[in-house]
Parts: C-alpha cells; sequence; structure tokens
C-alpha cells in the first residue's frame, strides 16, 4: 500500500503476485480486498488508484474499481489506470 503521493495523486496498492501454484485460491483477491480495508481506515482517503494490467481488468472491476484513461504500456506489458472511489 502506498500513501497519496508516493506513485500516484491518490494512495495505491502495487503489484500483487500469487505463485502459479497458488493460483485459483483467491489468495489475490483477499490481499486486495485487505489492502482495500486498510486504505479505507483513513477518513480522508476518497479514491484509490491503480496501474491495472490489462487481462486483470475484469478482476478489479469486480473489487469496484472503473477503468480510467486510455491503454498504455508499463514494462511493455499493456496497462490501465483503474480508480476505486471510496
Amino acid at each position: 500500500i502506498f500513501r497519496k503521493g508516493d506513485f500516484f495523486k491518490n494512495s495505491s496498492i502495487g503489484r500483487v503476485l500469487v505463485k502459479k501454484k497458488y493460483r485459483k485460491k483467491e489468495y489475490g483477491k483477499k490481499i486486495m480486498v485487505k489492502s482495500i480495508e486498510k486504505i479505507k481506515q483513513n477518513p480522508k482517503e476518497e479514491k484509490i488508484e491503480l496501474s491495472a494490467q490489462k487481462y486483470l481488468t475484469k478482476f478489479y472491476k469486480d473489487l469496484g474499481f472503473e477503468k480510467k484513461g486510455k491503454e498504455y504500456l508499463e514494462d511493455n506489458i499493456p496497462h490501465i489506470k483503474m480508480i476505486l472511489k471510496i
């Protein structure tokens, strides 16, 4: 979890990685839910911002994030900015 201004205008959650053998067990979702809950504890927070890999758009949408802006390359991988309004 990063504070406002560390990387983006809003608070953010950095890369979440789950080893291949542990995927399909919803560990990534659990990490994201706990991270969102932690950020929401600060009453001054209004949004959470992510640089999401494009293929994970549905995963983040299911958590309440919305796409913002156009697709871009980060580390030569298609990404999209996503925002969750708190």
